[in-house]
């Protein structure tokens, strides 16, 4: 009943994460509604993104140039590493400005049942990188979940025989958080990561 075009885009729109069909077909009309000239602004947006965009070499974020910002920044510190799951973890870490290292984007995390092994990953790479830099102490920021725990755990296993320290991000109790609505292994952490007062 609908012009095919419009079942074209609905059903390009609905392979993005997260959008289902019903979400796709709400965006297709919001965009017929719209005028021509934002359609045209996207599609450029898109297009654009798609031909300048592509993956950092040295620490595997996204970069328009031949390096990312964070890479060629003077001031970042070389001595010590973040390694994280995907560039959105990236970004929340730099939200807090707390951080001033280097990155390491693993694009994913170890993951037997999908298939996801240490090949999968940028671990390679990162093998390669601590050879040709003054790392002292690297940080594993993988999510506290059962693959991003098993990807900590190999890394660490990894990289200590290198003579490099490393650590993994605190877990535990969130700001704000009530002790009485937290699950056994959230206060477990919280326990075991507790620091002097």
């Amino acid at each position: 009943m609908t012009p095919a075009p419009l079942n074209r885009l609905v059903a390009q729109l609905a392979k993005l994460p997260g959008i289902g069909e019903k979400t796709a077909q709400r965006l297709a009309f919001h965009l017929l509604r719209s005028p021509p000239e934002y359609a045209l602004e996207l599609s450029g947006a898109i297009q654009e993104v798609v031909a300048q965009v592509r993956l950092c070499p040295r620490c595997f974020s996204l970069a328009e140039g031949a390096l990312c910002p964070l890479c060629t920044d003077a001031r970042r510190e070389d001595r010590v590493l973040c390694v994280v799951e995907g560039v959105a973890d990236l970004l929340a870490i730099e939200r807090t400005r707390e951080f001033k290292g280097r990155y390491h984007v693993l694009h994913g995390v170890l993951s037997p049942l999908e298939g996801v092994g240490p090949d999968q990953l940028r671990i390679r790479e990162l093998i390669t990188r601590l050879g040709d830099s003054p790392v002292e102490e690297i940080i594993v920021a993988t999510n506290p979940d059962v693959e991003g725990e098993a990807t900590a755990l190999y890394l660490m296993r990894l990289l200590k025989p290198m003579g490099v320290k490393v650590s993994r991000i605190a877990q535990g109790i969130p700001m704000g958080g009530d002790l009485e609505y937290a699950d056994q292994a959230t206060l477990a952490r919280a326990l075991q990561g507790r620091r002097e007062l």
